[in-house]
């Protein structure tokens, strides 16, 4: 396959998913100084940042170490008071206690308690947001399937390594299934088939409806999911704007094609070399990045069936973040008797000879033969238990007679005098 000189081959993952026009993040002239001790200004760490994210939307915040992104995220979820500036969030003052519950956060240094596992950390998270247990124990499992954990469910989240760490981190970012994720390096630390995962999680989030603000310095991560960014540098914006408007070229043109006979190929450049100079034309073999090709390479060594007791992957996203969290429920048991007791279908008759081709009646779906030895056991009803032996009386005992009224009356009479108080 030959390419000539490119532009864009492939558009980012959200080029052609449209946003909502309602706006879940809104920041006008937001500042941040830090000062010493004496109240003498001594950092500004953000100076004066205007933007908004619309519902739906995979927004990127991008900079250098130091650029103010932290800063910001922090100032979203109420950590920090901003200098000045106005901050929305649904509305909200990110401080609004609500709000906060429409919101998941995956910090960029995981904070988990190291003595809970993992399946007890996600259990602590869901009580914090009132789940119902049934709810909260579905979620949990889903979740732990989803970052490939549920084989190591009762290992010490301190014994995890930082990888397994941030993949516990996000199951609990998601698990109140947020409106609005915020997600701060969630790639750090991950081997290429998680961070594969932890994309195709944001990008099922956005299919939702749900929000994700992205920081991360893995520009390849931001490239492949995010729809718009900005980029900081000094506490200021210095770029934003829709990905595929950022990075086109629209001075350069890439034309892909087959491979073509030599001939051919001459043809081709003799014309395109007489309307520009010959230096600018170039002819190479394209090729895959390297993400794409281990992630062929892994697949192909499970497929071959090779085994690893490390996280797993190839996992589904969690069934209530798809959205078809009902659609996965199990089938009602009371099913099975009607399955057992139904009548099997009456075999059809046979066509008439020489008679004419009538059009086949519809069948009523085959029924499996009932097991009347199988219904009749689960129909049967128990019998009662035989009594304990300390209930049997032994043979040969005669059982007692109900006691006299004379009887009655003397145990009245010792029972009375044992009550009566002292000195009445």
């Amino acid at each position: 396959m030959a390419v000539m000189n490119a532009s864009l081959s492939n558009p980012p993952a959200g080029a052609n998913r449209p946003a909502s026009d309602e706006v879940v993040v809104a920041v006008r002239g937001l500042t941040k100084v830090f000062n010493d001790f004496w109240g003498r200004p001594k950092a500004r760490a953000v100076d004066g940042v205007d933007f908004e994210i619309r519902r739906g939307e995979i927004f990127g915040l991008l900079g250098p170490n130091g650029s103010g992104k932290s800063t910001t995220v922090k100032m979203l979820l109420g950590l920090l008071h901003p200098t000045r500036g106005h901050l929305e969030i649904f509305g909200h003052s990110p401080r609004h206690v609500p709000t906060k519950a429409r919101i998941g956060y995956l910090p960029e240094e995981s904070y988990l308690y190291r003595f809970l596992n993992s399946q007890e950390t996600l259990e602590f998270f869901g009580e914090l947001f009132h789940l119902e247990k049934g709810e909260r124990r579905k979620r949990v499992e889903q979740l732990l399937e989803m970052v490939g954990l549920s084989q190591a469910n009762t290992r010490a989240v301190g014994e995890f390594s930082k990888g397994m760490q941030r993949r516990i981190g996000l199951a609990q970012a998601l698990i109140n299934d947020p409106e609005l994720v915020i997600l701060d390096e969630p790639t750090a630390g991950l081997d290429p088939i998680g961070c594969r995962e932890v994309k195709d999680v944001i990008l099922s989030l956005a299919r939702r409806g749900k929000t994700v603000l992205l920081t991360s310095h893995l520009l390849s991560d931001v490239e492949d999911v995010c729809d718009r960014v900005v980029i900081y540098y000094g506490g200021k914006i210095q770029a934003m704007g829709r990905l595929n408007e950022l990075l086109s070229r629209p001075d350069t043109l890439r034309i892909t094609t087959p491979v073509l006979p030599r001939a051919t190929l001459e043809k081709v450049l003799a014309i395109i070399r007489s309307e520009v100079a010959s230096d600018k034309v170039r002819v190479d073999n394209p090729t895959q990045n390297l993400e794409s090709y281990f992630l062929d390479v892994v697949e192909r060594a499970r497929a071959s069936s090779a085994s690893t007791s490390g996280a797993t992957s190839g996992n589904r996203v969690a069934a209530y973040l798809r959205g078809d969290a009902e659609a996965a429920a199990k089938p009602d048991g009371n099913r099975i008797l009607d399955r057992l007791a139904a009548p099997a279908a009456a075999p059809s008759a046979p066509a008439e000879p020489g008679g004419a081709a009538s059009a086949p009646a519809p069948t009523a779906p085959v029924q499996p033969p009932v097991d009347s030895a199988r219904l009749s056991a689960l129909t049967r009803e128990t019998p009662a238990a035989p009594p304990a032996p300390s209930e049997v009386p032994p043979p040969g005992a005669t059982p007692s007679a109900p006691p006299t009224a004379a009887e009655v009356a003397q145990a009245n009479a010792k029972l009375a005098s044992l009550l009566k108080k002292p000195g009445a």
